[in-house]
């Protein structure tokens, strides 16, 4: 492999959405020529090469040479959740963050350093390999923030870079995350184009803030890249906010990952060579989640059809102020014990988001 990029991060002081697809249910829909790219929405442009006729070789430097490396990554073994036994082990949670800038500053993604995180999800891969489960997090959610109390929870990549950001989410979830993805979200924008287009079915219409006199209408549309970057960052529109475009997102992210395990994409080496290029500037990754992890998963994987593809979000339990007056989300903490169970069980198949 060739060398990647390593940009640190400092060390910390001390999510509406589908439905779980039954089990036969799945089965009966999966489709022997689908790639299930790796299951997080990051990623989902990386490994549906595997049946595109592109060298691995090739994939292999595109990948690793492009992609920078956050050098740290988890906080201390001592503030972290047990790590998993037995056949739960083999379960892989996969934090991704997002950011809506990086900072005139800064020229890497790997360093998101007084940056806060817009997106924020895990993805959840179980032991069996039998679907993919994606939570999101509203990046007001209010909690407790390791070492800085209450805040929401973007602050804490902007306060502690990712280490922070990975003890955050550890301490909601009570289950270790596995690896650490970063995106800039104009990565949505270079993937959308190098895809042609991605056609999203848009259930309420609205005029957009972020690209001046565009409106989405109602149904389905084929998005550019400007207009899928528009989309998935607008939340003034709304009179919820975050929790539309959180919606948006998921919608989105779903509709690019059938984009790109359809046929006509993952057998064109073209085409595949170009979302590599496009993508890999705009992600950064822990030094675990190279090209080789990528290909292990796309190879598990490789049965599952996009209905295996499951996006909830957090539960909430609506809006309010915090003692300082800051618009938040409150987390649903009555609702929190059977979604930490599930991660830690590995059981998110017979969670009821």
């Amino acid at each position: 492999m060739g060398d990647r990029p390593t940009v640190c991060t400092p060390h910390p002081k001390a999510v509406a959405g589908g439905s779980t697809v039954p089990h036969a249910l799945r089965h009966q829909r999966r489709s022997k020529g689908w790639r299930i790219v790796l299951g997080s929405v990051l990623s989902l442009v990386l490994l549906s090469a595997g049946a595109g006729g592109v060298g691995a070789y090739k994939l292999s430097r595109f990948f690793d040479d492009g992609v920078a490396t956050i050098s740290t990554v988890f906080p201390p073994a001592s503030v972290r959740p047990p790590a998993s036994v037995g056949e739960v082990a083999k379960a892989q949670n996969i934090l991704v963050l997002g950011s809506d800038s990086r900072g005139a500053h800064n020229e890497s993604i790997a360093d998101l350093t007084g940056q806060r995180s817009d997106v924020i999800m895990v993805v959840h891969i179980p032991a069996n390999r039998e679907g993919v489960w994606v939570m999101s997090i509203l990046r007001d959610s209010w909690l407790e923030i390791p070492g800085h109390g209450q805040a929401k929870i973007n602050a804490a990549l902007s306060w502690g870079g990712v280490p922070l950001a990975v003890e955050t989410v550890e301490s909601l979830i009570k289950t270790r995350i596995d690896h650490v993805a970063v995106l800039d979200f104009e990565g949505f924008q270079a993937i959308t184009d190098a895809l042609g287009g991605v056609e999203i079915d848009n259930p309420v219409a609205f005029a957009s803030s972020k690209l001046k006199g565009h409106t989405f209408a109602v149904g389905k549309q084929v998005v550019t890249g400007a207009e899928a970057l528009a989309y998935a960052r607008e939340r003034y529109a709304f009179a919820d906010g975050d929790f539309t475009r959180v919606r948006n997102q998921q919608r989105f992210f779903k509709a690019m990952l059938s984009t790109v395990m359809s046929s006509r994409t993952v057998t064109n080496p073209a085409t595949v060579a170009n979302l590599i290029e496009a993508v890999t500037p705009w992600i950064a990754v822990d030094d675990g989640l190279d090209f080789a992890y990528l290909t292990g998963l796309e190879l598990q994987l490789r049965d599952l059809h996009g209905s295996d593809l499951t996006f909830f979000t957090l539960p909430t339990s609506g809006t309010g102020r915090s003692p300082n007056g800051q618009s938040i989300v409150t987390i649903d903490t009555g609702a929190l014990a059977p979604l930490q169970q599930a991660f830690q069980t590995d059981t998110l198949e017979a969670y009821d988001p």
